[in-house]
């Protein structure tokens, strides 16, 4: 052992020795101008192609030097140096082999120059020297093709001048990086082959302004692709998809400062808005709902107002054409041509609440106010609910045409293979909130980046596709941030909410609304079954639609009963104070008035016994519950045993069973409405019976519902309270 060692220190001694000697023999043979420049105290010369030959592929080089810290091409007068640490050397083909660095690429035909370049490089970057400095030849490790490094680019190209710190394979930056500019421009993220790709975050200064433009997005071959967060140094923030460095597909621009606040969410294309789109302008106090061409409103558009006035409009270049249709808020309307300011002028037709209907031509002059000539047909009692309650946008704005910049993100991912790396980019970003945060344990898709992996769901929607476990899976799956029919979920409730909440909630909009929430969960569920190439549908296991719909529709509830609530408010209105007068009379009254007796052969000691026992108090609060949750199944299934409740205890009283036909449900039905005192019946009724599930018409819940109308249950209690008084 010792004498090995002696043997190492000897040959060691003798290699610094020749290194020494061959150096400086070197520096004597170059001349002044290359020695001020290369002549380094304790730089050595390893190999020089005087001694063994080897050209460079993109330019004739006179001599290549090898040392142990650079690599130096001598080119007449002048030369290039390359830091070992950015050298890579390549074995490709049997008779050469190729050496890369990041501006040049070298052919050398020697396997010794091979040997020796992969030993320098690797003794360059461990910052130490072998001991002895070479073995024999063919032995030693090969350098790691994996480094990091700073490296400053000088060639032409997108990165001229630019400094690069990070990760590097076979001569290009690959992995994590930084890239800075002389002007300024920062970007921080990963790279592939030489081009950002990936997550990256990028900082562009603004011309004009100390600020910056912040880009948080994703990269694909070095342009921005996919899903990213532009925070603009102008205050407006971009939270949507880009393609070639564009905004491209659906996002959402927001203004937050003081001067003109604005927030547009919808379809971009090649950097302008596109396409369908809701534009709201916070100083206007207005909303406009359409079609966008080159960053103008074109097309098909409506208008909402703050004050509840709404109108539909042809529109081109900003400008409103044509007539169109204004919907005031006493429920007066106007079809017609009107201004910007809706000033009535030209041809139109004024319709008013109480039926009367001006026809002909409006002119406004100045100081005159409005003035009209034209045929007033004061014969109709009161407007048709068609035209007071008229639907806005059906035919103009059809459902599958919406927010088709959403699905097509979500569909590509599917088609794309689910790839983990691609998913943020096709389906955005996820920010953890605290609640998660505290209870990521009760969830099935938590800690997505480190341990549920794309490949852990589509194996859990495959444990879970039967029956019994699928819809508690699919509310779980829906309900996290994390998981991708979540993330979907939470886009389309960021439009509709922009759509139809706030200035948005107005009765002629309800339509619209309710067709979408139908969409939503059609294509939620084409979303689950492309996961999980399922085929329940078409194997008649179960209407998907009917399963999804329940689950998301707690996210758009509060707009869209909102929308039901406006829509049928006079109803409403009219049925609560019939409710109200009823409440004050006792309940025996109340059920001699409703014919309860009549109708149910019940003697007056059996009618009495309902009152003294308070037999109708567990349907009374049954019926109560239905104001406590918002699926319309759920709802439906809270009539059913309403109703069971009823006929139970008529049942009881009577001393037998009883099956109870519409004329005798009705009047014990109109009696628990009435002790209900449900708000918003009107609303809540027809919510059901649009959103419940088609299988169930024409069956008992429809039986129940019809029942229950608000206007046959206001003709029953109206006759009642008139009885009464």
């Amino acid at each position: 052992s010792a004498i090995k060692e002696y043997m190492k220190l000897e040959s060691f001694v003798s290699q610094v020795l020749d290194e020494a000697c061959f150096t400086k023999s070197l520096w004597k043979s170059l001349g002044y101008k290359f020695t001020d420049m290369l002549c380094v105290p304790e730089r050595r010369l390893l190999e020089d192609s005087k001694n063994l030959p080897i050209s460079a592929s993109t330019n004739r080089s006179d001599r290549i030097l090898l040392f142990d810290d650079v690599l130096v091409l001598i080119q007449g007068n002048s030369f290039q140096s390359f830091d070992l640490k950015l050298v890579w050397v390549d074995e490709n083909s049997i008779a050469l082999s190729s050496l890369v660095s990041p501006a040049f690429f070298f052919l050398c035909p020697q396997a010794v120059w091979q040997w020796k370049l992969n030993q320098a490089v690797r003794q360059a970057l461990n910052g130490k020297r072998d001991f002895p400095l070479w073995g024999k030849t063919g032995e030693g490790t090969e350098p790691p093709s994996c480094r990091f490094f700073t490296y400053v680019f000088k060639l032409e190209g997108k990165f001229k001048s630019a400094t690069y710190e990070g990760e590097w394979h076979w001569g290009k930056p690959h992995g994590k990086g930084t890239l800075k500019w002389r002007d300024g421009r920062n970007h921080v993220g990963d790279f592939k082959e030489g081009l950002e790709h990936g997550f990256g975050i990028c900082l562009v200064p603004r011309r004009s302004e100390d600020r910056y433009d912040c880009y948080k997005c994703h990269w694909y071959k070095g342009k921005m692709r996919g899903y990213g967060i532009c925070e603009y140094g102008n205050d407006m923030v971009y939270k949507g998809y880009f393609k070639d460095n564009v905004r491209q597909g659906f996002g959402i621009l927001e203004n937050c400062s003081a001067e003109h606040p604005f927030k547009y969410t919808g379809q971009w294309e090649n950097d302008k808005k596109n396409g369908y789109g809701v534009w709201e302008d916070k100083d206007r106090g207005e909303r406009y709902i359409g079609t966008w061409l080159d960053d103008h409103k074109h097309g098909q558009g409506i208008v909402v107002t703050q004050s509840g006035v709404c109108y539909q409009r042809t529109f081109h270049a900003d400008k409103m054409v044509g007539s169109g249709i204004l919907l005031l808020e006493d429920d007066y309307v106007y079809e017609g041509n009107f201004t910007e300011d809706l000033t009535f002028v030209g041809k139109g037709k004024l319709s008013f609440a109480n039926g009367f209907i001006l026809e002909g031509t409006f002119t406004n002059k100045s100081g005159q106010g409005l003035q009209t000539h034209g045929v007033l047909n004061t014969s109709n009692e009161q407007l048709d609910d068609r035209i007071t309650k008229a639907q806005l946008g059906l035919k103009e704005f059809p459902v599958e045409k919406r927010w088709k910049g959403i699905y097509d993100q979500f569909l590509e991912f599917i088609h794309s293979g689910c790839k983990e790396e691609t998913e943020e980019s096709f389906m955005g970003f996820h920010i953890q909130t605290s609640k998660e945060l505290r209870k990521s344990q009760e969830y099935l898709f938590c800690q997505r980046y480190e341990y549920c992996m794309t490949e852990d769901i589509l194996e859990e929607l495959v444990q879970h596709q039967g029956l019994e476990s699928l819809p508690s899976y699919l509310e779980k799956a829906l309900k996290s941030s994390l998981h991708p029919l979540g993330k979907l979920l939470k886009a389309l409730t960021i439009a509709f909410q922009a759509t139809y909440s706030g200035i948005g909630a107005n009765k002629h909009l309800l339509t619209m609304a309710q067709e979408e929430i139908k969409y939503y969960a059609k294509k939620i569920w084409e979303f689950y079954q492309g996961l999980l190439r399922l085929a329940l549908e078409q194997k008649g296991q179960l209407p998907a639609c009917s399963m999804v719909l329940p689950l998301i529709l707690p996210c758009f509830y509060p707009e869209l009963f909102m929308l039901y609530m406006l829509y049928h408010e006079r109803e409403d209105d009219l049925y609560c104070q019939g409710i109200m007068d009823l409440s004050l009379f006792p309940d025996i009254k109340l059920l001699e008035f409703l014919d309860v007796q009549k109708h149910n052969s019940l003697s007056p000691f059996q009618r009495r016994s309902l009152i003294k026992d308070k037999c109708f108090l567990s349907a009374t609060e049954c019926l109560q519950k239905l104001i406590t949750t918002v699926d319309p199944r759920e709802k439906l299934v809270i009539l059913q045993k309403t109703y069971e409740e009823i006929e139970s205890t008529v049942s009881r009283v009577v001393e037998k069973d009883y099956k109870l036909p519409m004329d005798d449900l009705l009047p014990l039905l109109m009696y628990v409405v009435s002790r209900a005192k449900i708000q918003h019946l009107g609303a809540e009724i027809h919510l059901i019976r649009d959103l419940m599930d088609p299988t169930n018409q024409g069956g008992l819940y429809d039986f129940l519902l019809t029942a229950l109308e608000v206007r046959k249950c206001f003709q029953q209690l109206q006759t009642a309270l008139t009885c009464v008084e």
